[in-house]
Formats: structure tokens, C-alpha cells, sequence
């Protein structure tokens, strides 16, 4: 007899819970509140679920157009162009929406970090780093103007793959923007004559003299303004011609 209203009690709750869950979807289940936008949607769960089975990209895809997102609103409105960060979305390779975005402020409504790849976009689009990021606010990354991967991975901000350090000193001597030594932006070359108004024919003749015929490269010896660094550097590198039968003209220069 006991076991009999055991079993009755747990079935009636049970009957209880799925007639809540049916009528009361919202209180039963809902993780958290709605976003803002969404608010008005709160006693219609089945307008982003299907019973289930639950939320899908094709729910969204019903009120938001992908080739409308960060362009215009729901409703047709226009968004200023101040706003268009955000219109990447067309250029994504699949629509899944719910791979980055909830509804429910209970798990996070937007989750980039976690779930975003850049591997959903266009591989023209990953290099267009501006039209999703703001560039950081610091001395350096304000007068670089091009492609962020040449110094950071779509996998990481950090660390950067770049230390200015390994090839130049920026010290107080070299306070300079960078498009003055890197020219139109392009980070794969230099000029030290951005600064430097000595002739290239005097800088010839100098380095002739002390038998360096491959001076074109500046900072291969000039890393910094330290003048004595260039000089021991310039001995190490003579002292290796010379073992290697390529240095001649200063065989009794003193190291």
C-alpha cells in the first residue's frame, strides 16, 4: 500500500511539472531574461524555439536578414554608417547564429571569445581586421594603418609575433611615427633616410672605406644609436669575412 502512494505522489508531480512546463514554458526553463531588443517576445518562446528540439539559426534568420545585419534594422530602419563595425556577417560562410549569440542574459547573450572562429568568414574578410576591431588606443598601433596579421593571429591578440626590439631600439633618439621609416605603411621594409639627410654617396664612401660593401642594410649593424654597438658589431662581422677568405683590403686593422 505504501509503495502504491509513493507512486502516486511522484506521478501526480510529474503530470503537475509537464502541464507547467506546457503552460508556464518561460518560468519553468528560461535561463535568464531576454535581451532588450528581444523583451517583447518574453511569453512567446516558440518564436526563437521549436518544441523539442530547441533554438535554430533558421528562427533567427526569420526576423533578422544576414545581408541586412549591422546595415539595417528588423523593422527596415538604416543604421547610421557610424555603426558599421558590426556588418560582417555577410561575408560569413554559414548562417549560425546560435553558435555565437543567445537570447538569455542567463548564458551570456553574446559569446565571441568562446565560440567565434574566424574561419567562418571569407578569407579576404580576415585580413580586414578594422571592420570588426577598434585598433588599440597606444602610440604604436595609432600610426600603424594596415593588416593586423603581421604582427598577431586570427587565433589570439596575444602575444604579437613582432618585437621591435629584435631589429631596432625605438630609444629617445628614434621617437619617430612609424610611416616615417616605414613608408606608405608597408612593414616589410624601412628607410633610415626619413630622417637621416646624409647622401647616399657619402654614406658609399664611408662604409667603402672601412671595407663594407653590404651597407644597404642599416640596421644590420645600427641597431640602436648606440655608435660603439654598430662598431662591435662591424668587428664580429669583419672577423667572419676574414675566416671565410671575403674580407682583403684591412687584414692588419687592429680588432
Amino acid at each position: 500500500m505504501k509503495n502504491r502512494w509513493v507512486k502516486i505522489v511522484l506521478l501526480t508531480n510529474l503530470l503537475a511539472l509537464l502541464v507547467l512546463l506546457i503552460v508556464y514554458p518561460q518560468h519553468m526553463i528560461q535561463p535568464g531574461k531576454l535581451i532588450e531588443p528581444h523583451l517583447d517576445l518574453t511569453e512567446d518562446c516558440f518564436a526563437c524555439h521549436t518544441p523539442f528540439i530547441g533554438n535554430s539559426s533558421a528562427k533567427c534568420i526569420e526576423c533578422h536578414q544576414v545581408d541586412e545585419i549591422g546595415l539595417k534594422t528588423t523593422e527596415g530602419r538604416v543604421i547610421p554608417q557610424e555603426n558599421d563595425k558590426v556588418a560582417f556577417h555577410q561575408e560569413l560562410l554559414e548562417d549560425d547564429c546560435v553558435a555565437c549569440h543567445s537570447d538569455h542574459k542567463g548564458v551570456q547573450p553574446f559569446r565571441p571569445k568562446a565560440m567565434f572562429s574566424h574561419e567562418l568568414l571569407a578569407l579576404d574578410m580576415q585580413e580586414q581586421c578594422s571592420r570588426c576591431h577598434t585598433s588599440p588606443e597606444d602610440r604604436l598601433h595609432q600610426n600603424i594603418d594596415g593588416n593586423c596579421t603581421q604582427c598577431h593571429t586570427t587565433e589570439a591578440w596575444e602575444p604579437a609575433t613582432f618585437d621591435h626590439d629584435e631589429y631596432f631600439i625605438l630609444d629617445r633618439d628614434h621617437d619617430a611615427s612609424c610611416d616615417t621609416c616605414h613608408v606608405n605603411n608597408d612593414y616589410s621594409n624601412y628607410t633610415c633616410y626619413g630622417c637621416h639627410e646624409h647622401s647616399r654617396s657619402n654614406i658609399r664612401e664611408e662604409h667603402i672605406e672601412e671595407g663594407i660593401r653590404d651597407y644597404k642594410d642599416c640596421v644590420e649593424c645600427h641597431r640602436s644609436a648606440d655608435e660603439d654597438e654598430a662598431e662591435k658589431i662591424w668587428k664580429k662581422k669583419r672577423r667572419a669575412l676574414r675566416e671565410q677568405g671575403r674580407y682583403e683590403k684591412y687584414d692588419d686593422d687592429d680588432d
